[in-house]
C-alpha cells in the first residue's frame, strides 16, 4: 500500500509540473475560452455543491440556525483549517481555541468552517442557509486544501489546480452576489507538507497563484500567509504545523496577527 500510495504521489507531482508547464506556455490558464470545461459543473466537482454525511449536515443546520439569529459581523469559512479555531491544542491535537477567543470571541464572530470540506461542500452550504439572515462586514475565507491528493482509491485525482481554483472563484461569486456589500479576505491555502516539493504543495501552490487574480483591490482582498509559515529553507516546522498540514497555537497566532490590520480596515 505504502509503495502504491508513492508511485501515485509520484504521478501526481508529475501532474503537477507538466500542467504549471504548459500553462506557463499558453498563459491562458482561466481564460474563458481555454477553460469553459471548468464552468461545467459535469466536468468539474469543485463547482458542483454537494452536501456530505448526517453529521455533517448536521453541524450544517447549526451554522443555519447561528445565521438566523442575525448579529454576525466577522465570519470564517473554510474547512478544518478555519474549524480547528474553535479546538484546544494538546500533546495529540492542533487548535487554536486560546488565540479564537481573545481575538475573535470579543468580537461578534462565527466560525463557519467544517473539517474534510472541498470548495463543492461550501457551495452547498452557502445555498442552503448559511448566509439566510446575516450581513457581515468581513468574510474570511481559505478553501481548497482538501481539493487536492487523491480519492481513497490513492489513484483517482480529487481536482486539478485548475478546478480548484474555479471552486473558490465560485465561492467569491455566490458571496458577491448574496452580500454585496461584505468585504471578503480571501486566503491564500495554507502551505502543506514538510518539503517545498511536496506534490500537494505543488497543487496548493498552482492554485493560488490562480486565485490571487481574483483580489480586485475593492470587495475581495487576496492575501497569502505562506511565507509567514514557512523556515527560510521553504519547509514548514513543526512546531507551527506538527501535521503538516493544520496550526497549531504558535500558527494560529501567526494567522491571527497578519489578518489584524486588514480585518480593522474591513470592519470599520
Amino acid at each position: 500500500m505504502r509503495n502504491s500510495l508513492h508511485r501515485s504521489y509520484r504521478l501526481l507531482a508529475l501532474a503537477s509540473a507538466a500542467a504549471l508547464f504548459f500553462a506557463g506556455c499558453a498563459q491562458t490558464s482561466m481564460a474563458p475560452a481555454a477553460d469553459s470545461a471548468l464552468r461545467d459543473p459535469q466536468q468539474n466537482s469543485a463547482i458542483r455543491p454537494e452536501p456530505r454525511e448526517p453529521g455533517w449536515v448536521k453541524r450544517h443546520e447549526g451554522f443555519v440556525e447561528i445565521a438566523k439569529q442575525g448579529g454576525v459581523d466577522l465570519l470564517f469559512l473554510g474547512d478544518s483549517i478555519t474549524d480547528f479555531w474553535r479546538r484546544e491544542q494538546t500533546d495529540r491535537q492542533v487548535g487554536g481555541k486560546k488565540v479564537w477567543d481573545r481575538e475573535y470571541g470579543p468580537r461578534r464572530a462565527a466560525n463557519f468552517g467544517i473539517s474534510g470540506d472541498r470548495t463543492q461542500h461550501v457551495l452547498w452550504r452557502l445555498q442552503n442557509g448559511e448566509l439566510d439572515g446575516i450581513k457581515p462586514k468581513a468574510i474570511v475565507l481559505m478553501i481548497g486544501t482538501n481539493n487536492t491528493g487523491f480519492e481513497r482509491d490513492n489513484t483517482t485525482p480529487r481536482n486539478t489546480p485548475a478546478q480548484a481554483a474555479e471552486g473558490v472563484r465560485e465561492i467569491v461569486r455566490l458571496l458577491r452576489a448574496r452580500l454585496p456589500q461584505t468585504k471578503i479576505l480571501l486566503l491564500a491555502v495554507f502551505p502543506r507538507g514538510e518539503k517545498p516539493d511536496h506534490p500537494q504543495r505543488l497543487q496548493v501552490n498552482e492554485i493560488n497563484r490562480l486565485i490571487a487574480q481574483l483580489g480586485d483591490g475593492r470587495n475581495v482582498r487576496f492575501l497569502d500567509l505562506g511565507p509567514k509559515f514557512l523556515a527560510a529553507d521553504g519547509t514548514l516546522p513543526k512546531d507551527i504545523m506538527s501535521d503538516f498540514l493544520h496550526p497549531g497555537e504558535k500558527g494560529y497566532e501567526i494567522w491571527a496577527a497578519a489578518i489584524k490590520e486588514p480585518l480593522a480596515q474591513m470592519l470599520k
